[in-house]
């Protein structure tokens, strides 16, 4: 069955899908309860097998997805040290801002254009480092993590929400990872995923940051380490709709496999590096292959009719594209993101088959074909 739904976030849901995987979802009881605990702690365990994430290493639930998450650990960890932040997209632009304007640590903020990425090898690393392992809204990823050293002596803090289950991560290069529920399995919102490494809690529980502290983002307790909220027991109540849906997307993809989910990823991308390659108006906004995004898939219109619009009307002109798809239920939500510059963004994260790929892009072509004779 063809799946419409290509949205960046929520994401599409697993195939074969329905509300019978929530049928055991403890709706009215506490998340306080036995059970709750039990199924918090379960989608915590799980997360950890799945994505081989190191015994050492602590992995909780925090409110807000995971921009609720990273702020968590932005307001908790950052202080001690003089602190970088790379951006080359939407949300690690915001990362940045929150650093300068609320917890007002003057960053050094390395910044690159939508489609390119900072160099990562200027990078100071007696400093705190915040990036995304992906740019959800420009298609642009991290080529490798050979750039982060072993030996480094700030933190490195990674939002890696559209990276996770899709792309390969080095523990060993990761101080603090977040990501939330509703991207590459598809769960839904509202939930996000804080991790931390030994050196991320020897911080956590040397440095008391001289700010106010939300309750939601506080994570000690006498001192140290609340390991309850990394056990289960949650900050602020979730929806055990929303924990029962996650349990679900992890136990679709412990069936798979985390390797085959990643070549699942890559087989979508390929789908549209084929379909580029022999379209000439067509072509990914990120600048080379090596940091091309294999699930947040960023394409830019280059016809010299099109190019030739001004800005305005460019997206005019691409939106009623994307608009006539998805009336048809061919192609939903493929604009590309409000800040980015005009074209399409395809999620191609492990829950699309390539099957619907390659349907949503031969009806793209067919209507493009079609509206732009009348330019």
């Amino acid at each position: 069955m063809h799946n419409p739904n290509f949205s960046s976030g929520p994401c599409s849901k697993r195939p074969n899908w329905n509300l019978d995987a929530l049928k055991d979802a403890p709706v009215g009881r506490s998340h306080r309860s036995a059970l709750g605990k039990e199924k918090l702690a379960k989608a915590i365990s799980e997360s950890k097998r799945i994505l081989n994430i190191p015994e050492s290493y602590l992995v909780g639930i925090f409110p807000a997805s995971d921009t609720g998450a990273l702020e968590a650990a932005m307001w908790t960890l950052l202080g001690p040290r003089p602190v970088t932040v790379l951006v080359w997209e939407s949300f690690s632009d915001g990362w940045a801002t929150d650093i300068n304007k609320q917890l007002k640590l003057n960053p050094t903020v390395l910044k690159a254009d939508y489609g390119s990425i900072p160099d990562l090898k200027s990078i100071d690393w007696s400093n705190d480092v915040v990036f995304v392992a992906n740019g959800t809204t420009s298609g642009v990823k991290i080529p490798n993590w050979d750039w982060i050293p072993a030996d480094r002596e700030g933190l490195s803090i990674c939002d890696a929400t559209s990276a996770v289950f899709a792309m390969n991560i080095d523990w060993s290069k990761i101080d603090v990872l977040t990501y939330s529920w509703q991207k590459c399995l598809g769960g839904e919102a509202a939930h996000g995923m804080l991790i931390l490494s030994p050196r991320a809690i020897d911080r956590l529980e040397s440095y008391d940051p001289p700010w106010p502290m939300p309750k939601i983002f506080r994570m000690k307790k006498n001192g140290k380490v609340n390991k309850g909220i990394f056990e289960g027991d949650t900050i602020n109540t979730p929806s055990m709709l929303c924990v029962e849906d996650y349990l679900d997307a992890l136990s679709w993809a412990d069936g798979i496999g985390l390797e085959n989910l990643i070549k699942k990823s890559m087989a979508n991308l390929k789908v549209i590096e084929d379909w580029v390659a022999r379209t000439p108006w067509i072509d990914f906004l990120a600048t080379s292959k090596e940091i091309r995004s294999n699930t947040s898939v960023c394409l830019s219109v280059v016809s010299e009719k099109v190019s030739a619009l001004p800005k305005d009307d460019q997206a005019k002109f691409l939106k009623s594209i994307s608009s006539d798809l998805s009336k048809r239920g061919i192609a939903h939500d493929i604009n590309s993101y409000k800040d980015a510059p005009p074209g399409y963004r395809f999620w191609c994260g492990p829950t699309i088959e390539p099957a619907s790929i390659q349907n949503a892009l031969d009806e793209l072509e067919k209507v493009y074909n079609e509206k732009i004779k009348t330019l």
